[in-house]
């Protein structure tokens, strides 16, 4: 199973307070800093605390089984799919005035297809997809407005999910846009023009 940046972090986390209660030399501190931050499975993970007290990182809870079907209704306002949500075989998406927002970054993902019906009035309908993830929207049709493919992927990289999307949209525009790696910045960051710190950089406590 895929690791977010939420179990990145705690892994990052356990490893600093390893280095700090003298387990870990601090060359060895960076190394698995590194290697966590980088780790894309629960068993990538698992290997960096193996010899450390406690070790291990909580894998997913078990989810529940994908739905045949979804409807995703808006008259007027937004409507989001986020976080850790399971996709359903079919999923349709109805908006009269409003925008759609679906991210499948921590989406738990059943089956290798889905399909998505799009009926758009007015409104947006953005797509937020991790490499793994293919969108497929040859089929829809758009009235005024841009469907726009900014996920730029290897042709040989692996396909957990394809999903192919059809149906129309009157006034608006489909994006479709790559999920967000490394570290978040914060607030604060953003307030002071400075990048977000990765966790080799965090201070030892």
């Amino acid at each position: 199973m895929r690791v977010s940046h939420e179990d990145r972090d705690q892994v990052a986390e356990q490893l600093r307070v390893a280095a700090g209660d003298g387990r870990l030399t601090a060359d060895e501190l960076d190394e698995r800093l590194d290697s966590a931050l980088t780790a894309r499975t629960y068993g990538e993970l698992d290997v960096l605390l193996a010899d450390l007290p406690a070790a291990g990182v909580a894998g997913p809870a078990p989810a529940a089984p994908a739905k045949d079907l979804v409807q995703l209704k808006v008259t007027h306002g937004t409507v989001r799919r986020d976080g850790r949500w399971v996709v359903p075989r079919r999923l349709e998406v109805e908006a009269r005035h409003g925008h759609v927002f679906i991210d499948f970054t921590a989406a738990v993902i059943a089956q290798p297809a889905l399909d998505l019906v799009i009926k758009v009035g007015h409104g947006n309908v953005v797509l937020t997809v991790p490499p793994d993830v293919v969108v497929d929207v040859d089929d829809v049709a758009i009235g005024h407005g841009h469907i726009r493919q900014r996920v730029h992927r290897d042709p040989g990289g692996p396909v957990r999910l394809l999903v192919t999307a059809s149906g129309g949209m009157r006034h608006g525009s489909l994006i479709v846009r790559g999920a967000r790696t490394g570290p978040r910045r914060s607030f604060l960051d953003w307030l002071l023009g400075r990048r977000p710190q990765t966790p080799a950089q965090l201070p030892i406590h």
